[in-house]
């Protein structure tokens, strides 16, 4: 099964499948958000750090498992594997797309 994934999304997960960490941030509005694992992390560069700081702590691959648009929200359900305990999990990424590009991203 082909699972469609709005553009910006798409390149978000290609980006992180190879390592392109700046890649990945440009996916994002410049005052962009990401909200993982308590934390709150704001803006492209910091974006970028965040996932070579997760890259380099998990050494995490994601498949994405399903998506769909839901209140304005695309929600994508991924399974991540990597050197964390309990691998591989399931986690849901609710991504708000603004202008063409993602605005917020809430990994659950």
């Amino acid at each position: 099964m082909t699972i469609t994934l709005p553009p910006p999304i798409g390149a978000y997960f290609r980006a992180e499948e190879s390592n392109d960490f700046d890649a990945v941030a440009r996916c994002f509005l410049s005052g962009g958000v990401v909200r993982d694992e308590g934390r709150l992390i704001e803006g492209r560069p910091a974006i970028a750090a965040w996932m070579a700081e997760a890259k380099t702590k998990y050494h995490h691959r994601t498949e994405v498992l399903s998506a769909h648009e839901a209140d304005g929200d695309w929600l994508v359900s991924v399974r991540v594997s990597g050197s964390f305990p309990n691998s591989p999990i399931t986690l849901e990424q609710a991504f708000r797309l603004t202008d063409g590009a993602i605005a917020a991203l809430d990994i659950r």
